[in-house]
Formats: structure tokens, C-alpha cells, sequence
């Protein structure tokens, strides 16, 4: 039985609208759960990053093929990433910096540091050919060696940011903002607070026990960098570099007075005419085959001592007041320049107000960095008294 015409339509037309009705409204509650899943994930932000000269760049994702011009940015980077091999593409191969029972460290736990490409380190002639051909997406360069305007811009016109790093010039005011933008610039930025906040606190703690501390209770210091790497005298700080860290513990540089820059020279008659109270050696693994200190992982601490005796026996050393007094230390060269400083401020500290820092232990502060940041451990003797 066929039904009437109309009434068939009427029947059909409605059916046709409720299938409508239910598309539309499926479509409806889509761009409701697209719209709300908008909300919820939020969209990546660009990483704005600020360098130490102030100039600001901003990378769309976080780094995964850093340049570093200093072997020592290696050991910044193992304080925030697991395996800090994984974020460079290029680097100055300066094995000297680090040390070489360091790097072999590094090599033994991130074999693929061996296939990095290499650059010119800070010490040498900067190569915009070998920092373009390396293919970075971030350039990490040293405050003292920073490509000029015109290397900037062809790195740059290579599509390659640039940003400028200190651990060197300034340490104890460039360390905090050049981690800080490392952790920034490679996804690792709680990390990187983590660790500051650590050396936040023990450097207030050295500050706490020199308050009030009276001018004429700061011991001249002379700190000789790399002693005896040569026959002329005498290496030193001025104004920067370590120098500021003496100057934070109590000391007075003797360097400070006569050179402007960070690092510089001073005869042997200045050092004697200044007489200083507290004298302090670096060196390290690369002063093999010259009548400097070696100390570090590689020597044990009677090789570190009596090393460090020839140093002082050159003459003119045996009358300073430091030798006499039996104040006499030395110290890797590898914990300077380094974001390691806070062991340096913490050891300087003892040598200079030995009887403000009795309970200090320097020892403990390096466990504990072990521990809980570096992705290498740091191995001593990086330290020593001669008596």
C-alpha cells in the first residue's frame, strides 16, 4: 500500500532536518573541544635570551647545537645537562682548560665529543668560516674575544645568533647571567636555577663571616698565574678575574693598583717592594716540562707540594712575608675562569682569613656539586698548602 505523496515528504523532510540538526551540532561541539584544547596547551613561546654586553636575541625552540669558544663552557653546561656533549656542534678542543684527566673524564662517559667539530678557542683568531661551516643554531662567544661588528653580521647574515658569555673579565658578576642564558638557551633553565641558588647561598655564607671586617685587616695577596710557566716574572691579576674574588674575601690584590685590565704583568721588584702576605700558585697539567706547579687529578698531593716548593725558591721569593709566615698555597689553574668559582671563593677564603673560615669545608661543598649538578665529577688535588 503506497502512502499519500505529501504525507511522505512531510516524513522525509523531517528526518532530513534531524540529520542536519545532528551534524551541525557535531561540528558545533568540535570546534568546542578544538577551541577548549587551545586554552589548555598553551602555544610554544619564542626564548628571549639577554648576554652579558645586553644585546638580546630570541631563538624560536631551545638550542641543540651550541658553539662554545672555551673548553671551560663545557663544564658550565654538565652543571645543568645530563650530557652536555649532546647540545654542542662545535667546540676549541683547548684541553688545556678543563685538564686532561677532565677531558678524558668527559670522553670515557660522551664518547661523541671526539666527532665535534673544531673551532678557534678565545685565545686564538676568531674563523666566521669555521663558525658558519659548523652549522650552529646558537654561538656561545667569551666577553674578551667576542666577534667584532662585522664578524657579528656575517655570522649572523648566515642565519647563526650570537650571544657573549663571561666567566673570566668579571666572574663573580657574569656567572649568574651567563648560566642563566645557557639554561635558557638549551630547555635546562630550572636546572640552571637550581645551581645558582646553591652558590647564592654559600657565597652569602663567606660574606656573612667577613662583616665588619676592618681596612687594615686585609691581607696583601699576591695570586701568580701559571708561576714559573716562564723565566720572567710574574704573572697577576688586576682589576678583574680573580682579583675581584681576593678583593671579596678580604684580600687586597697587589695586582689591582698598577693593572687596569683583568690580567697582566708585574715586575719582581714591585712584588718584593709590596711584600705580600699571602702568596698563591696555579697551575696544572699544562705545566709539564716547565718549572711550574702541577697539580690537579693527575699528581698526587707530595708532587703538588713539592712543586710548589720550587716555585717559591726562584729568587727574590724566600724574603716575602708569605714564605716566611708559612702562607703559601696552590691552586689548579683549572677551578679559575671557571663556573666552578664558587670553590675558588671558598678555598681563597681559608687561605686568607684562615682563622674567620676554620669551620669551612671546601671538600664538602665539592661533594656535594658532585652529587646533585655535575654530569662529570670534579677530582682533585686541585688545592694544596706547602706546609
Amino acid at each position: 500500500m503506497c502512502l499519500p505523496l505529501r504525507p511522505l515528504f512531510l516524513a522525509m523532510l523531517r528526518v532530513w532536518s534531524a540529520k542536519a540538526d545532528t551534524v551541525l551540532l557535531g561540528r558545533r561541539l568540535a570546534f568546542l573541544v578544538l577551541a577548549f584544547a587551545a586554552l589548555a596547551v598553551p602555544a610554544r613561546a619564542d626564548i628571549a635570551l639577554k648576554d652579558v654586553t645586553g644585546r638580546e636575541v630570541t631563538l624560536a625552540a631551545p638550542a641543540s647545537r651550541l658553539l662554545i669558544d672555551d673548553g671551560r663552557f663545557l663544564v658550565a653546561l654538565a652543571l645543568i645537562h645530563p650530557d652536555p656533549v649532546s647540545v654542542l656542534a662545535a667546540w676549541p678542543r683547548d684541553i688545556n682548560r678543563i685538564g686532561k684527566s677532565t677531558f678524558e673524564a668527559y670522553k670515557a662517559k660522551f664518547p661523541a665529543i671526539e666527532s665535534l667539530a673544531k673551532v678557534a678557542s678565545s685565545a686564538g683568531a676568531l674563523s666566521v668560516e669555521q663558525v658558519v661551516a659548523a652549522r650552529p643554531d646558537l654561538a656561545v662567544f667569551s666577553l674578551g674575544s667576542q666577534p667584532s661588528p662585522e664578524e657579528r653580521a656575517r655570522i649572523e647574515a648566515a642565519g647563526i645568533p650570537v650571544v657573549v658569555i663571561d666567566f673570566f673579565t668579571h666572574p663573580l658578576v657574569n656567572l649568574e647571567p651567563s648560566l642563566t642564558l645557557l639554561g635558557k638557551a638549551t630547555g635546562r633553565e630550572a636546572q640552571a636555577q637550581d645551581f645558582l641558588a646553591f652558590r647564592r647561598a654559600r657565597l652569602d655564607a663567606v660574606s656573612a663571616k667577613l662583616a665588619g671586617l676592618a681596612p687594615e685587616a686585609r691581607p696583601r695577596v699576591f695570586l701568580e698565574p701559571h708561576a714559573a710557566m716562564t723565566a720572567d716574572c710574574c704573572n697577576s691579576p688586576g682589576k678583574g678575574n680573580v682579583g675581584d674574588i681576593i678583593e671579596a674575601v678580604g684580600g687586597t690584590n697587589i695586582g689591582a693598583a698598577v693593572i687596569p685590565r683583568a690580567f697582566g704583568k708585574l715586575n719582581l721588584e714591585y712584588v718584593v717592594a709590596q711584600d705580600p702576605q699571602v702568596y698563591i700558585a696555579t697551575g696544572g697539567s699544562h705545566m709539564e716540562g716547565t718549572a711550574g706547579l702541577l697539580i690537579g687529578p693527575e699528581y698526587s698531593l707530595e708532587k703538588a707540594r713539592e712543586t710548589l716548593a720550587r716555585v717559591v725558591a726562584r729568587p727574590g721569593f724566600s724574603g716575602l712575608a708569605a714564605v716566611r709566615d708559612k702562607r703559601v698555597h696552590g691552586l689548579s689553574h683549572q677551578m679559575l675562569n671557571s663556573p666552578l668559582d664558587l670553590f675558588t671563593v671558598e678555598i681563597l677564603a681559608k687561605w686568607i682569613h684562615p682563622e674567620r673560615f676554620a669551620d669551612l669545608d671546601v671538600g664538602k661543598t665539592v661533594a656535594e656539586v658532585n652529587a646533585r649538578f655535575l654530569a662529570v665529577p670534579v677530582e682533585g688535588p686541585n688545592w694544596i698548602d706547602l706546609d
